[in-house]
């Protein structure tokens, strides 16, 4: 009689586990680990922000503002909402002097048809970095990956 040879069920999970955990640390090191998420989420919220400013003007039929502030690495855009950049993170912004609301502070207007005063938003860190270009005569809003300035 001749025994079937086969895989245990212990060496099965073994593999399992090894694959998971070699994808797990690949994952990280591809992203940028926690950095990089921090990276992409304050970007997607940054730009979720402009987004929601401009689809305000456009609903209300009123212009709307929202603001920047670097050195408080804040920022604001209408019906009170708020929100944080880490610190890990550097930031530049490019916008309309006309429209800044204070020394240090800078905004982006639009206005009840979809335009606005455009402007760009950068976050980086280390190398990477995201834009968040807002163009003036359309108003659109695009999130793109970039190079970080030095």
């Amino acid at each position: 009689m001749h025994r079937a040879r086969g895989v245990s069920l212990l060496e099965m999970l073994l593999v399992i586990a090894l694959i998971a955990a070699i994808s797990v640390l690949a994952l990280a090191a591809m992203s940028g680990g926690r950095e990089g998420m921090q990276l992409r989420s304050s970007a997607k919220q940054v730009s979720a922000a402009l987004r929601f400013t401009r689809t305000h003007a456009i609903a209300t039929g009123q212009p709307q503002r929202f603001t920047l502030d670097p050195a408080k690495r804040a920022w604001a855009a209408p019906m009170g909402r708020r929100g944080d950049i880490p610190p890990s993170l550097r930031i530049t912004f490019t916008a309309a002097r006309e429209v800044q609301p204070r020394r240090g502070e800078g905004a982006i207007v639009f206005f009840p048809d979809g335009a606005s005063t455009g402007g760009r938003v950068q976050l980086a860190a280390r190398r990477a970095a995201w834009n968040i270009d807002v163009a003036w005569l359309t108003g659109e809003v695009k999130l793109r990956r970039a190079q970080a300035q030095p």
